[in-house]
Parts: structure tokens; sequence; C-alpha cells
């Protein structure tokens, strides 16, 4: 029988493509369940929505718990995935996104949601939340007292964001602090193996990990704190905008590098900056 064992960079982008596919499979659920409640507004469907909702979450805890255990062998692997693509990369914060995204996700929603209303009501048109593949617009009816809660915890959340970036920033000053600093001026040969300097890589290795997991618990209970303000449609309809933004991203991005890798330049002719008379 074939070892199935894997290396772990391998675990990590399995567990990763793991947690994308189990996206997808939500995402086919939280609209059936949407469907479902528009055409029976009653308590039994809510309380379907307030179950899909909780294994949602629970989902992503999983997913954390997955992230943190395969963090501790390494974790440097997380701050750039080379399974992501270049676009993700590029907008990426401690591992995953900036849990303070998630409120620019209701905000966006919620405008766009309401111009929608305000246009289909001026030419009488019928029927909105039987449009669209989302939930209608759940999420343009957030109440003022709704608003005010979700405002309030978006600015403890942004401060919660920059105190982690400050400790990021001050591991990634390390990286250049002593005694790696020292070794590599007094090294002879650069960068030759050195146990210091592999044993400092791996103290800073470890306090990245603990990091990673501090703001993938952030993003979890982010999430849970938004899911207690809205109401159960609401909370189906944004876990489900975010689901398809996630994965629209990564193949937005997919398509982008694939130009990227498909577009032709001509080479500048090395002649030293002369030109033909």
């Amino acid at each position: 029988m074939r070892s199935s064992t894997k290396n772990i960079e391998q675990a990590q982008e399995s567990c990763y493509h793991e947690w994308m596919s189990l996206q997808s499979q939500r995402i086919n659920e939280v609209k059936q369940l949407l469907v479902q409640r528009r055409s029976h507004r009653d308590e039994e469907h809510d309380k379907k929505l307030r179950e899909l909702t909780g294994k949602i979450l629970g989902d992503f805890k999983d997913y954390a718990g997955k992230r943190a255990d395969l963090a501790h062998r390494c974790s440097s692997n997380y701050y750039a995935p080379t399974w992501n693509t270049r676009l993700e990369n590029a907008l990426i914060w401690m591992g995953g996104c900036r849990p303070s995204s998630f409120f620019r996700l209701i905000y966006a929603l919620c405008g766009s949601q309401t111009e929608i209303r305000v246009t289909q009501f001026l030419r009488n048109i019928d029927g909105y939340e039987s449009s669209g593949g989302g939930g209608g617009a759940s999420l343009s009816n957030l109440s003022a007292e709704q608003l005010a809660k979700i405002n309030v915890l978006h600015v403890k959340i942004i401060d919660e964001e920059e105190k982690m970036t400050k400790k990021v920033s001050s591991l990634q000053e390390d990286a250049a602090d002593i005694p790696i600093a020292t070794v590599a001026y007094e090294m002879e040969n650069i960068g030759e193996p050195n146990m210091v300097v592999d044993q400092a890589f791996d103290k800073q290795e470890e306090a990245m990990a603990g990091l990673l997991a501090q703001a993938d618990n952030l993003r979890v209970d982010t999430l849970a704190k938004i899911v207690e303000i809205l109401s159960p449609v609401q909370a189906a309809d944004f876990l489900l905008a975010g689901k398809k933004l996630h994965l629209s991203m990564h193949e937005w991005g997919t398509t982008r590098d694939r130009r990227r890798r498909e577009c032709m330049v001509d080479a500048e002719s090395d002649t030293g900056g002369e030109e033909e008379n």
C-alpha cells in the first residue's frame, strides 16, 4: 500500500483546498435555504438558517485550528502562501483577510441593496426579493440599533488589528537584530548553515505561528459577533456574500496570473543607450 504522507507545505495546501471546497458547498446550501425562506416566512426556516450559520462559523473555527496546528511546524508559509494568487498575497494580512474588511462588506452590501430597492420602487417593480442570487434586500433593512452596534464593534476590531500589526512589525525588525546580523557580518561564506541563526529563526517562526493563531481567532470572533447582531436572513446573506467574494478573488487572481504569464514584452537591446544613426 502506498504511503499518503505529505511534507508540511503539501499538508498546508491540502488543508486550504479542502477549505475552499467546503466554502463552495456551503454557498449552495445557503442559497437553497434563502430561497426557501423567501417562500416560507416562518420560524422553522429561520431556525434552519441559524443552524446553518452556526455550522459555517464552526467550519471557520475548525479551519483556524488546523492552520494553528500546521503553522507550528512552518508558519512563514502562511504569510505568503504559494497556493494563493499574487493578487491575494498582495492583499493578505496576517495570513488572511483583515477582520475589519467584514464590516466594509456589510456597508457595501447595505448601500448597494438600498440603491436597488429605491430603483425598483421608482419603476414599480414587484418581487425584488425573488431576484438575484442572494437573500434579497435583507442587509438594506438593517435597523439603526443594528448599525450602531456594528459601528461600535468595527472601531474595536480596528484597534485590535493595529495592536497585532505592531507586533508583527516588531518581529520583522527583529530579523536584522543580534545575533543574526552579527553572524551574517562575520561569516566568510554568505548564507552558510549556522546553528545560532537556525535557533533564532525557529524562535521567530514560533512567534509568527502564535500571531497567526491570534489573527485567525480575531477573524472567527469578529464573524461570530457580527452574526449575533444580524437576523437569521441577514446573517446568511452576509456569510454568503463573504464566501462568494473569497472564492471570486481567488478566481480573478488566477485569471490575472494567467494573463501575466501570457503577456509578452519586447526585450530591450543591450546597446548601452547608444542610438542608431
